[in-house]
């Protein structure tokens, strides 16, 4: 309401009479008379000097008008950015993410999105499934891609099952086979790609009951990919990440497949901004290929 009384005091300035700013606002002439009384009872001051002639400012009045004027522009400015991000005028998406999803789903997303809703803003935290999860529940991040199951304080939708693939330098002796056989990643030195407390390549090794000789331990992607390539050992990757790749690796399915399945993971959905649901629906359709 004080927006309100502030708006009828600076219109009934501007115009000099308590009734063309009723007009303008579409109020009664009484409403903004009582608007005003209010705004001088509650700070008790004498804001227009009322006669025969019509209303004029007091000096109070005319020391306090800059202010409020100021006041009734912001508010104005607060109103149209909100409806804005209602008409998808504007606004920031934040994601946590990790680099297989950053690399080859997000850039075409966003392409085809933007040519939709251009004056979106986008902000990515590249990280492990442990850190994105907690950067969703601190609301550091709007939403994020994790591997499901996630955790059980989070909504989540999943998108897509992505395979699990041995990766080998191109003279490895098994370059050639159907099916990597599990126990043949025991007679090689092995790359893993590992950080935080979720790895699905160590609950391969759980399920199968065996301890590979771990050489080299990461996060990054491509410096796995690279080690292989030199012949350093072989390793476990995503299908995902191995798309496009500039490394002169082989890629093989296990003989017992493996899978990660990738989800989204919010705080609670019914509460996202209206542009990051209406990114949500890109990212569906096109995990898809729709």
């Amino acid at each position: 309401m004080n927006i309100q009384k502030y708006m009828a005091f600076v219109k009934a300035a501007e115009f000099g009479s308590f009734t063309k700013a009723a007009q303008r606002l579409d109020y009664t002439q009484s409403g903004i008379s009582r608007m005003i009384s209010d705004l001088e009872t509650e700070w008790g001051v004498f804001l227009f000097e009322r006669g025969r002639a019509g209303i004029s400012l007091t000096s109070d009045g005319l020391k306090l008008l800059p202010q409020l004027k100021r006041i009734c522009n912001e508010h104005e400015i607060l109103m149209t950015q909100i409806q804005d991000l209602h008409d998808m005028e504007s606004g920031m998406i934040r994601i946590g993410t990790f680099s297989s999803v950053a690399s080859h789903w997000l850039p075409n997303i966003i392409k085809i999105f933007k040519r939709d809703y251009p004056k979106i803003d986008f902000e990515f935290l590249l990280g492990d499934y442990t850190e994105i999860e907690g950067w969703i529940l601190n609301g550091r991040v709007d939403f994020g891609f994790v591997r499901l199951p996630s955790n059980p304080e989070l909504e989540t939708i999943f998108l897509e099952q992505d395979r699990l693939l041995v990766v080998i330098p191109q003279n490895h002796p098994l370059a050639n086979c159907g099916k990597f056989p599990i126990g043949e990643l025991l007679n090689s030195p092995f790359m893993l790609l590992e950080k935080g407390a979720k790895a699905e390549v160590s609950e391969i090794f759980e399920m199968h009951h065996i301890s590979p000789q771990v050489n080299f331990t990461t996060w990054d992607d491509y410096a796995i990919m690279s080690m292989v390539e030199n012949g350093l050992g072989i390793s476990i990757l995503p299908e995902l990440i191995l798309q496009r790749i500039p490394h002169k690796i082989i890629s093989k399915e296990l003989e017992v497949p493996a899978f990660r399945n990738i989800g989204i993971a919010m705080r609670d959905q019914k509460s996202l901004s209206i542009a990051s649901k209406r990114f949500l629906e890109y990212l569906s359709y096109r995990t898809r290929g729709e």
